[in-house]
This record gives C-alpha cells, sequence and structure tokens, in this order.
C-alpha cells in the first residue's frame, strides 16, 4: 500500500528524471494545476501534456515551447536560488496551501540533495512533498505518527539542529538518538500500519520507499 500523506491540485515538476513509476505518474495526470521549472515543460509537452506555467530563467526550453506558451512563461533569473524554489514561491504567492513536488531527483547528486534539503523550509509555509520514482519524501518538523505499512523501508534524515529522536514501531528503534551523520537513519524498516516519531527539537526528512 502506497497511500501519499495528502492529495493536492497542484503539481511542480522539476526537469529531472521524468516519473515512470506510476504513483507519481497518477499525480501527474491527475493535476489540475502543473508548474514546470524550466525545461521540464519540454518533457511533460513530450508526455502529451501541458504546463499551466513554466517558472524560472528558461534558459533550457526550447525555442517552440517559448513561442507555443509565451503566455504561461514565468520568467525569473533571481540567481539566489534554485528553479524549484522559484516554483514554490509561485504556487506560494497564487495561493496554494499544499503542492507535490516531482522530477526533483535523478540527476546531478549535488541538485538532489538540494532539492530535498530545501523541503524543511518549504514546510514552514505550506504542505509539501516530493515524490521520486523510487519512493515519497516528507518533511517533519515536529512529533508526528507516520502512516505506512509492514515492511515499508523508511529512512530518516535529521538536518540542521540535532534532534533526540525516539521512534515506534521501525525495526531498528531509535531511543533518543541523535543522528549526527545521515548515514546512521537509514535502511529501516516499518513494522506495522504506522511508525511513530517523537522529538522536542530539530527538522527531519523522511522517505518512504515504494514497494
Amino acid at each position: 500500500m502506497n497511500q501519499l500523506p495528502f492529495e493536492s491540485n497542484v503539481v511542480i515538476l522539476c526537469d529531472g528524471s521524468f516519473p515512470n513509476h506510476h504513483i507519481p505518474l497518477s499525480v501527474l495526470e491527475n493535476a489540475k494545476q502543473i508548474i514546470c521549472c524550466d525545461g521540464a515543460a519540454d518533457k511533460l509537452i513530450e508526455y502529451g501534456m501541458e504546463p499551466t506555467f513554466i517558472v524560472g530563467d528558461i534558459d533550457s526550453v526550447s525555442d517552440k515551447t517559448k513561442t507555443d506558451f509565451a503566455d504561461r512563461i514565468v520568467l525569473n533569473t533571481d540567481q539566489e536560488t534554485n528553479d524549484q524554489t522559484k516554483a514554490v514561491e509561485f504556487v506560494i504567492n497564487w495561493g496554494a496551501k499544499s503542492v507535490i513536488i516531482l522530477g526533483a531527483t535523478g540527476k546531478r547528486e549535488d541538485h538532489t540533495i538540494g532539492n530535498i534539503s530545501l523541503l524543511l523550509d518549504y514546510a514552514e509555509k505550506l504542505e509539501v512533498i516530493s515524490i521520486s520514482n523510487s519512493g515519497i519524501f516528507r518533511p517533519v518538523l515536529q512529533s508526528q505518527t507516520i502512516p505506512s505499512y509492514k515492511g515499508q523501508q523508511v529512512s530518516i534524515f535529521s538536518l540542521g539542529t540535532p534532534a533526540a529522536i525516539t521512534s515506534k514501531d521501525l525495526k531498528y528503534p531509535l531511543k533518543n538518538t541523535i543522528l549526527n551523520s545521515w548515514w546512521m537513519g537509514t535502511l529501516n524498516e516499518c513494522l506495522d500500519e504506522s511508525f511513530s516519531l517523537e522529538f522536542e527539537k530539530g527538522k527531519l526528512i523522511v522517505f518512504q520507499k515504494f514497494e
């Protein structure tokens, strides 16, 4: 069972690996609003769908797409942030309360790490997850119980201020454990239909692998 934590009509499609797993593909195909980050627009059009808007510095968009969708281009040349963040800021200003990000991984590893880490910043402003072709990245800013299923592979990453984490219903339990390195919370496994993470301070990103 691969149930998403929430549904959203707004999808941001980044210019990483295009969705090929049935879950992110379903999210994409059912989205009412698709905000493409720069060159992702060409991939979406090739797939047979159209962007609602194209956001970024537009340096990797084909000339044909620039012409055909000129009225949907939102030019943002700010070099102090990346295209994913530009798209998130756009949907926030647009009034969106939740967004699902697709295509944020799968190319350059430094871009992938940057995109995933930024979820913690976005989560302070709206409900957000990022879905790759292998699983879901979820920002966790406070203690909570996370829906899952028995046997689901789970990884936990602690960013910023170290968090002393206590878990419930994970195969390798955490007991006031501080994850000092990114590898320390990886390759765990859920033992039930959900698992819990308790911590007082800190910011976590939880990855739940698809079947």
